[in-house]
């Protein structure tokens, strides 16, 4: 009786280990593929958008690739962005950077890193850039460089109104100024 209690306790555990090692087996899958879906993404390549705003204004932006951010699909961040504005009634506007990050409900883009704003013969550099068409306004931040013809410009921010064309140039600081040099007198005697 003895041999039959210790041969049943044998195999009741070994039951039971094969079925707690099922259980967190399958446990372990369930891990495995849940952490699966969350490195999953949605990448896209030579990324077109275009927009028209209610005044007609035209604003086309091109990637050379794209991610769609898996919490929020309206926005995608973009890699070796190139874009053109054309207002109406107005030369076009064309805008490239290492990195963007736009919106696809409200068209709201921001451009990052090696900035570069073409506009006439006129030429902004900086680090930073937030486009919103919603407000008919582009804000330039962070080490700015505005040359024409004429000037060399260094700025914090330079704020524009695409509407109106309004520009306002200016420092964070109260105590700082920007510092405007004229290309034909490169040691201020202008």
């Amino acid at each position: 009786m003895v041999k039959k209690i210790v041969v049943f306790s044998i195999i009741s555990a070994v039951f039971l280990i094969f079925i707690v090692n099922s259980i967190y087996k399958k446990k372990s899958e369930e891990l495995v593929s849940i952490e699966k879906e969350n490195y999953n993404t949605n990448l896209l390549e030579n990324i077109k958008y275009v927009a028209k705003d209610d005044d007609g204004n035209e604003y086309i932006i091109n990637a050379a690739e794209g991610e769609i951010d898996l919490n929020n699909s309206d926005i995608i961040f973009l890699k070796n962005v190139k874009s053109q504005i054309k207002l109406k009634n107005s030369d076009q506007i064309n805008i490239t950077s290492n990195f963007g990050k736009y919106n696809a409900s409200n068209y709201d883009t921001i451009f990052s890193k090696n900035v570069v704003i073409t506009y006439l013969d006129n030429k902004i550099t900086g680090e930073y850039l937030d486009l919103s068409m919603l407000e008919n306004r582009i804000i330039v931040s962070k080490n700015i460089i505005f040359t024409t013809a004429e000037n060399v410009l260094k700025a914090d921010v330079i704020k524009i109104d695409t509407k109106t064309k309004d520009t306002k140039i200016f420092m964070h600081e109260e105590n700082k100024k920007v510092n405007i040099k004229n290309k034909n007198y490169p040691n201020g005697n202008n």
